[in-house]
């Protein structure tokens, strides 16, 4: 248990270092600034090497909607989802103090919203409450069909981690200028402690979201699409 922990812990870590990194760090950067596009593609990579790396050893979740979802559809001990959760969420919070310390490490640096999710004034795009939560729902849901999907015993073996790179990158790109995109309660917990935008009182948001999308997500694929 140790193990699948351990690398839940590294996982989750990269995904934040990586995806939020890539938003602090590079997303801006005069004139040759990776925007939206480097960013989507920033945490569908993390999400490829880290399954291929240490999938073998958790099952690659990184995300407590994930594991909520894959517990849902029978994937997945429920025994082992509130330790996985922990385990997650401290990756993802140590990987926010490292980017911190580098972020700030410049002179006129400013947190801002420090690759926060949000909605209303924290939307990049200035999106409402209920089509944050919709968004965020739907998105979910998608993923958890995609990471079902892929990862079933008929599905083509070996290609699950990179679809599943490929589906989160595909995430970002539709909902970065809407919430900029969560899907992951732990990646929002752990930037949220360090944005100076309030993120930490809409973050309720970025737990209650993925939760349901993960689970609609789950039940769509052993109700409707699952079959032995």
């Amino acid at each position: 248990m140790f193990r699948k922990l351990s690398a839940e812990a590294v996982g989750t870590f990269t995904l934040v270092f990586g995806g939020c990194g890539s938003a602090v760090l590079a997303a801006g950067f005069p004139d040759l600034g990776i925007g939206f596009l480097g960013v989507a593609l920033a945490f569908g990579l993390t999400v490829v090497t880290m399954a291929y790396a240490v999938g073998h050893i958790s099952g690659g979740h990184f995300n407590p909607a994930v594991s909520l979802g894959m517990a849902i559809g029978g994937r997945f001990a429920w025994s082992e989802l509130v330790p996985y959760w922990i385990a997650q969420l401290a990756g993802g919070l140590v990987a926010a103090v490292v980017l911190y310390v580098i972020a700030s490490g410049k002179a006129d640096f400013t947190a801002g919203g420090f690759a926060s999710n949000g909605y209303g004034v924290n939307s990049p795009g200035g999106y409402g409450l209920f089509a944050c939560l919709l968004i965020e729902i739907v998105l979910t849901a998608l993923f958890l069909i995609v990471i079902l999907g892929t990862t079933h015993k008929n599905a083509p073996s070996g290609f699950a981690p990179l679809a599943i790179g490929l589906a989160l990158t595909l995430i970002h790109l539709v909902s970065i200028p809407v919430t900029n995109t969560s899907v992951n309660p732990a990646r929002s917990t752990a930037v949220a402690f360090f944005a100076e935008t309030g993120a930490l009182g809409q973050l309720w948001l970025f737990w209650v979201a993925p939760l349901a999308g993960a689970a609609l997500g789950a039940v769509i694929w052993t109700g409707l699409l699952h079959r032995d």
